[in-house]
């Protein structure tokens, strides 16, 4: 299968691409390359046999003709977007630009391209959500998202994700366009870039920084490791059913505090400080405004009729994903460097 991934310098975008290439799919790698993309994301597999990188933004229509003439897909994997809360607070703007009128001008140009192509049947544009679309549920472990949730976002990022999750239901329902889509919940794992919260407690963990938390911790998250999610992503695009959503869960509830607490102690086990607990140096500050109380998924939908399940759990992927910044720094240790990294952001609205 060749499968055109946007965003694949990304985070989610880059673990997609190095599945698909080792499972020995044909891989179209577009992105913009804006500040939180990473070629060294996709390095270990840029010299396989049918990998390509296109260096395109997906708000310029005539790059998208010009690469889905050249390479031809079977599948769009459309992973491209602005993603911060925080920075969506303090800059709308580019979110709307590009999770917006991005994914619009996307779904022309593959629209245009399965015209010209004569409609085939196997041809999937599948686009890839967040649970945030949903907005914030009650304490109550039974209150689950499912895809038959109403939307209801709470931040200019979620608002963003959810504009376009209903463009792509419009462009199935008034043209056809054979569509998937899939709302995941939170990712974690390596390559995560340095501005989300699991990276930046590791790393100012390192750096004997305060650990911050917002409010008193007690925001809850469903956590997913992300290679689990880029086999559930690449299950969907082969073997979903047109039209149809699929939330993608880990299982993995926490709140933050507890979540931090984890991660503390899989770094004095492995790299013990001087004194006492990285624990010791939780702080908590300020809320971001709009902070949603808790996220879950419930994922019956795609392992009943796709068999999927992730495969570890969140300690198990938590103690991975600390072993691989204690041993990736050459990689982190630019990011930091990058706009806005290190910052806090969206501190008030």
């Amino acid at each position: 299968m060749k499968l055109l991934v946007t965003g694949g310098a990304g985070f989610i975008g880059s673990a997609v691409v190095r599945q698909a290439v080792r499972a020995g799919h044909r891989v179209v790698n577009l992105d913009a390359l804006t500040y939180a993309a990473c070629l060294d994301n996709v390095a270990v597999v840029s010299d396989a046999p049918g990998y390509a990188f296109e260096h395109a933004d997906i708000r310029d229509r005539a790059a998208l003709d010009r690469i889905l003439a050249a390479h031809d897909p079977d599948a769009v994997l459309h992973l491209a977007a602005e993603s911060h809360v925080d920075r969506s607070i303090d800059g709308p703007g580019d979110f709307i630009d590009t999770n917006i009128t991005g994914t619009y001008t996307l779904l022309e140009a593959a629209r245009s391209h399965w015209v010209a192509k004569g409609r085939p049947d196997s041809f999937r544009f599948h686009h890839v959500s967040t649970d945030e679309v949903f907005g914030s549920l009650p304490a109550d472990p039974s209150a689950l998202f499912t895809e038959t949730t109403a939307y209801d976002p709470r931040s200019p990022y979620s608002a963003s994700k959810a504009a376009s999750d209903h463009l792509v239901r419009a462009w199935h329902e008034t043209y056809g366009l054979p569509v998937v889509l899939t709302n995941c919940s939170n990712n974690y794992g390596p390559f995560h870039f340095p501005e989300k919260l699991i990276p930046v407690i590791i790393l100012n963990a390192l750096a004997g920084k305060p650990l911050p938390i917002y409010g008193d911790g007690s925001n809850i998250r469903d956590w997913l490791y992300v290679e689990d999610h880029a086999a559930a992503l690449l299950l969907v695009v082969q073997e979903g059913t047109v039209g149809r959503s699929y939330n993608i869960g880990g299982g993995n509830e926490r709140t933050n505090l507890d979540l931090v607490r984890t991660l503390c102690a899989i770094l004095d086990d492995r790299r013990p400080g001087a004194t006492g607990s990285y624990a010791d140096r939780i702080t908590f500050v300020a809320d971001r405004p709009g902070h949603d109380a808790r996220y879950a998924i419930d994922p019956t939908r795609i392992r009943t009729e796709l068999g999927w399940r992730p495969s570890v759990t969140v300690e198990e992927g938590l103690a991975r994903t600390v072993d691989w910044y204690l041993e990736n720094e050459a990689w982190w240790r630019p990011l930091q460097a990058r706009n806005g990294v290190g910052a806090r952001l969206g501190a008030t609205a």
